[in-house]
């Protein structure tokens, strides 16, 4: 329970993340041990004809895992709900958000409650700068992401309004998700849990594929160039090896 013991997580989530964990591992409320007679073998004890377990202890690793692996609703400091409606994608652990969802934030209709909307586009240079999404920042590599997000994180002017991150590739199959969860592995590296510089990740569905054929007038230039580009295989191949 010492883990819980956080300002940044609300007592009432405290709660229910404790109702959970009991109703997960099926172990009833234990009684005062009655002060005569020994506990019988396997740590069960006789109560008004009744066998009740031991409980058992989680250690602070076993609670963190136990909170990351559940599919929450809440961003990953726990303070709050998600802001944006997420949708199905291809990896479970992630959250997702339609091409309609993007364009709501890029044309301010939650302006009110986020302050700043950093788009990472994981595609390489020549993807890029052959098609993107509108003040979307291309960082292709794992050091080129830390270097811009965790160097000298990105913090609210207005303390009330929310920093958000949408990563997105070609189709966001591979490189967005999983630059999505190497952000998130090394903020969680850099700060006390579950405290984190950006609690509120996304993924683009999709990714620009399916951004760019449903709202060109949103990328600059308005065109598309694809990953396996005949004119671009040597740049493919030396970005795919700096990638490993």
């Amino acid at each position: 329970r010492q883990l819980f013991r956080s300002p940044s997580m609300p007592s009432t989530v405290i709660r229910l993340i404790l109702k959970r964990v009991e109703r997960d591992q099926d172990i009833p409320v234990k009684s005062k041990r009655q002060k005569s007679g020994a506990s019988p073998p396997g740590g069960e004890e006789p109560v008004g004809g009744a066998r009740l377990l031991r409980s058992k202890s989680f250690s602070h690793e076993e609670m963190e895992n136990m909170l990351d692996n559940r599919h929450w609703e809440l961003i990953g400091d726990f303070s709050k709900a998600y802001l944006l409606q997420t949708v199905e994608g291809k990896h479970q652990d992630l959250k997702y958000i339609s091409p309609d969802t993007m364009v709501a934030v890029l044309t301010g209709q939650f302006s009110s409650l986020i302050d700043s909307c950093i788009i990472v586009d994981c595609r390489y240079p020549y993807e890029y700068e052959g098609g993107h999404i509108k003040g979307a920042v291309n960082l292709p590599l794992e050091q080129d992401a830390e270097e811009f997000l965790l160097k000298k994180p990105i913090m609210p002017f207005d303390v009330s309004k929310r920093v958000i991150v949408i990563f997105h590739c070609e189709f966001s199959s591979k490189r967005g998700p999983r630059m999505c969860r190497f952000i998130r592995e090394k903020d969680r590296a850099c700060n006390e849990y579950p405290n984190l510089h950006y609690p509120e990740l996304y993924v683009l569905k999709g990714g620009y594929q399916e951004f760019f054929t449903q709202y060109q007038a949103h990328c600059e230039p308005q065109d598309y160039r694809p990953m396996h580009h005949k004119d671009f295989k040597e740049d493919l191949r030396r970005f795919c090896l700096k990638s490993r």
